[in-house]
C-alpha cells in the first residue's frame, strides 16, 4: 500500500469534500499519475528467457514520497562539495503552537520568516567575538508536520562547530565540541527576531489575524512564552553529516514505508516507538496536503560559508584548506567520489540490488524497449 494507492482511490472524494489550493490540486494529480500508465514509460525485457515488466514514469514531484529517494541520494551526493571535514551540530528551531493558524494563513511570508529569523539568530551569535566571532557553515531545511501529519512548522538546521575568521590573516576558529551557544539565548534572539518581523507585518498590512484566533493568546506566545530550541550533539564527521541530511532534505510528511494498511476503518500509518496512527482516508489525504508547499519556495536553503556568495568568491575552499591543514580531519573518500549519474545506479549503491538483473532466470540483462501501448499496462511475457 502507497500514498499513490490512496490518492487514486479517494482523491475525487477529497476534492468534493475540501477546497483545494491549486498547488495542492497539482500535487494530488501528480501523485494520482505516479507510476501509472497515464505518464508512459518502457517495458524491460529479460535478454535471456524474455521475461516482461512493464516500468512507468515517475511524476518527479517534490511533494511525492515514491519521487524522493532517487533525488535525495542524488542532492545529497551533489551537496558534498559544500560540506567541511570538521564536526558539525544539528538545531531544531520550533514556531509556538499558538502561532500554526496564523502561518497556515500567510505560508510563504510567515516560512520565510521562519527561515530568516533561526538564521540570523545563529549568525548573529557566531559572529559575536565573545562566542565564536568567525563564520559558520549553514543548512537549512523547512519542515511542516509531525508524525501524525499534523501542522507543525520548524527548521532544522545543520551547523559546523567552529567558522572563518575573515581578516588580514583569515584562519578558522574551532568551536567548542560539547555545545554550539546557549540554547536559553538561542531561543530568546529567535524569538525576538521573528516577533519583530511579523509585528512589523501585522502593522503594515501584510499578514492579518485568522478569523477566530485569539489575539491574546498569540501576544502571549510572541513576548511571554518561552520558545524551544533544540541541539543535538555534533556529528563525528562529514560522512556522518551526509546521512543525517538525506534523513531530511527530501521527506514529505510520511513515506510509503510507513502506510501500514487501508481498509474500511481508514489508514494505518507508523508514528514512533511502536505506535500507530489510523485516519480516515479523506484525512489522510488532507492532512498530507496541508505541507504541500507555495510554488517556487526553497525549503532547503544556505547561509554563511555554504551561501551561494561565499561559494562564488571562493571562501569556503579556503575554509576546507585551513582545516586541512590543521589536519583536525581530513575529507573522507567518499566525498570525493564521483557521483552515480544513473537512476540503476544510484539504486544499485542505495539498496545494493541490480533492478536490472533478470527476477526470474537470474541470468539475463532488463533491456529497455518502448511500451506498444503506454495507456495499458504490460503483461509479463512467459513464452
Amino acid at each position: 500500500m502507497q500514498v499513490g494507492d490512496i490518492a487514486r482511490a479517494y482523491g475525487a472524494a477529497l476534492r468534493a469534500s475540501c477546497v483545494l489550493t491549486p498547488e495542492q490540486h497539482s500535487v494530488l494529480s501528480a501523485i494520482e499519475r505516479c507510476r501509472t500508465a497515464a505518464l508512459g514509460g518502457h517495458k524491460f525485457v529479460c535478454n535471456h528467457c524474455g521475461y516482461t515488466v512493464p516500468m512507468y514514469d515517475s511524476c518527479r514531484n517534490r511533494h511525492c514520497p515514491t519521487c524522493q529517494s532517487l533525488e535525495q541520494h542524488r542532492w545529497i551526493e551533489r551537496r558534498r562539495e559544500r560540506t567541511l571535514p570538521t564536526p558539525y551540530f544539528h538545531v531544531v528551531f520550533t514556531l509556538p503552537a499558538e502561532l500554526r493558524e496564523i502561518v497556515l494563513a500567510h505560508r510563504e511570508l510567515l516560512f520565510t520568516m521562519l527561515m530568516r529569523a533561526a538564521s540570523e539568530t545563529l549568525l548573529t551569535l557566531a559572529h559575536d567575538g565573545k562566542r565564536l566571532g568567525a563564520t559558520p557553515a549553514i543548512t537549512m531545511v523547512l519542515h511542516t508536520w509531525t508524525r501524525e501529519l499534523l501542522f507543525h512548522p520548524h527548521v532544522h538546521a545543520i551547523v559546523s562547530a567552529g567558522g572563518l575568521r575573515i581578516d588580514d590573516q583569515p584562519r578558522w576558529v574551532r568551536g567548542s565540541d560539547r555545545y554550539l551557544f546557549p540554547v536559553k539565548v538561542m531561543a530568546k534572539l529567535f524569538r525576538r527576531l521573528f516577533r519583530d518581523t511579523l509585528l512589523e507585518a501585522i502593522e503594515s498590512g501584510l499578514v492579518t489575524l485568522p478569523s477566530g484566533s485569539c489575539e491574546s493568546a498569540v501576544r502571549a506566545a510572541l513576548f511571554d512564552k518561552p520558545w524551544v530550541v533544540y541541539v543535538k550533539a555534533p556529528f563525528g564527521g562529514a560522512d556522518q553529516v551526509f546521512n543525517y541530511l538525506g534523513r531530511y532534505t527530501h521527506r514529505v510528511g510520511i513515506s510509503n514505508a510507513r502506510i501500514l494498511r487501508s481498509n474500511a476503518v481508514g489508514v494505518t500509518f507508523a508514528t514512533k516507538h511502536g505506535r500507530t496512527c489510523t485516519l480516515l482516508q479523506v484525512e489522510f489525504l488532507r492532512r498530507l496536503l496541508q505541507h504541500v508547499l507555495p510554488k517556487g519556495f526553497h525549503k532547503i536553503r544556505h547561509y554563511g560559508l555554504c551561501s551561494a556568495s561565499h561559494v562564488r568568491l571562493g571562501t569556503l575552499e579556503r575554509a576546507r584548506s585551513l582545516l586541512n591543514q590543521r589536519g583536525d580531519q581530513q575529507q573522507p573518500e567518499s566525498a570525493l567520489a564521483p557521483a552515480p549519474q544513473s537512476w540503476t545506479e544510484c539504486l544499485l549503491t542505495l539498496t545494493g540490488v541490480d533492478v536490472l538483473s533478470c527476477p526470474r532466470c537470474a541470468t539475463g540483462r532488463m533491456i529497455p524497449q518502448p511500451l506498444c501501448d503506454s495507456r495499458s499496462p504490460a503483461l509479463n511475457d512467459t513464452s
